[in-house]
């Protein structure tokens, strides 16, 4: 597939069979995330891969127990595939996603947070290659910033002073691909 056809159609999925993506492919796709840009080549970011489905949902609602709605600029994302801003009654940030990357930085780089989303970003895209299906999710310190969320970073060794940025959704959908958004007007200009 080409580059620009997997930016073009790649879609955020909120909706999972329960169908595990093979090992090869979880490592393939690690890959392209560890091949993303990153500020000074200092190549900080650290992925963990969950290929277990009951470690990704145990983990999903560690990301959603302190979820803030009263935050939320907007109160709508979709109803093809409804996220837990549309619809509360979901219990798990992850969504039932078989396998999920979760996506380490260093808390005192100043450029860690942008570094983790390159390689979510890349992830995602390698996914849309393969055919795997995806979704990039927040809220990565308030997942881990309670004694059980401790207690995964110590038995995956994560170093002090590293946190997680984000995550990367994994599996097949479940139901029809959504509908592509159409662009919003007068986002961008060229300036000659």
């Amino acid at each position: 597939m080409e580059v620009i056809e997997a930016i073009k159609s790649r879609r955020s999925v909120r909706k999972y069979l329960k169908k595990q993506i093979t090992r090869d492919d979880m490592e393939t796709i690690i890959t392209a995330g560890l091949c993303a840009p990153n500020a000074g080549g200092r190549q900080g970011s650290i992925i963990i891969g969950i290929h277990n489905a009951e470690l990704t949902e145990k983990i999903g609602k560690l990301n959603i127990a302190k979820f803030d709605r009263s935050s939320l600029l907007g109160g709508y994302v979709s109803d093809e595939q409804p996220s837990i801003i549309d619809d509360p009654s979901i219990k798990s940030g992850f969504y039932g996603a078989p396998s999920v990357c979760a996506v380490f930085g260093p808390e005192d780089f100043l450029y860690s947070t942008a570094d983790a989303f390159c390689c979510a970003e890349n992830m995602t895209l390698a996914a849309k290659s393969l055919g795997i299906s995806s979704c990039i999710i927040a809220r990565g310190e308030e997942t881990f910033n309670n004694p059980e969320g401790r207690k995964f970073l110590d038995d995956w060794e994560i170093p002090e002073g590293y946190t997680a940025k984000c995550f990367v959704l994994l599996g097949y959908i479940d139901g029809a691909e959504p509908s592509p958004k159409e662009l919003h007007e007068g986002r961008f200009r060229i300036i000659d």
